[in-house]
């Protein structure tokens, strides 16, 4: 069985639904940045040897955004999703916040995380490249203090208003340093393959006065 762990992307009606009724993603940037966070999610999907799991978060903090030089005027939205368009990006999670409906595993998935030691989850992007419709976001996780060089595709897409963005990542927890958790006396054990999904929507400060 595989394991996903779903952080940030899809169309824009999905991540709609995905954010109804959910409470406001916790952020702290620059007031004058010319892309705001308006919305974000980083959910955690896996498999055991007994059943699925899924976790998620929307305490979600932006820490860094830098647009290159140039992409700035009316079309700032549609620049913005463009290979070559972030100089900087920086997002970091509260591991601690994650939470499952599955009963019993949250306690479990903190301990693994050693939310105690390392409370944040960050993910800081390098580089985005590819082409219009295929990008490709290339930077650092860190997860349990363990830091590991990351690629993954990304789905962005600008209206008229924000720029919606999803895309995941396959890891295994191993690798970070983290021991798949166990449960019911180790009759229930982790399988090591996750998947991480970032989910943000983002909003030049002026489409927010509208």
């Amino acid at each position: 069985m595989t394991t996903r762990l779903s952080l940030l992307f899809p169309a824009c009606a999905l991540v709609a639904g995905l954010f109804a009724g959910a409470p406001p993603a916790a952020f702290s940037q620059d007031a004058t940045a010319r892309l705001l966070l308006t919305a974000a999610r980083v959910s955690i999907a896996g498999t055991s040897n007994i059943h699925e799991f899924t976790a998620s978060t929307t305490d979600v903090k932006l820490t860094r955004l830098a647009l290159a030089p140039g992409v700035a005027g009316p079309d700032l939205l549609n620049a913005a999703v463009k290979p070559g368009s972030l100089d900087e990006f920086e997002i970091i999670v509260k591991a601690g916040t994650l939470t499952s409906p599955k009963e019993g595993l949250d306690k479990n998935m903190w301990k693994a995380l050693k939310t105690t030691l390392f409370p944040d989850i960050v993910f800081r992007m390098t580089r985005l490249d590819g082409q219009p419709g295929a990008l490709r976001a290339i930077g650092v996780l860190t997860i349990a203090g363990v830091a590991k060089d990351v690629t993954f595709n990304l789905n962005a897409a600008a209206n008229a208003s924000t720029i919606t963005v999803i895309g995941e990542v396959p890891l295994l927890m191993t690798d970070y340093g983290i021991t798949p958790p166990k449960a019911m006396l180790g009759m229930l054990k982790t399988d090591p393959k996750i998947t991480v999904t970032f989910e943000v929507v983002l909003a030049a400060p002026q489409t927010l006065t509208r």
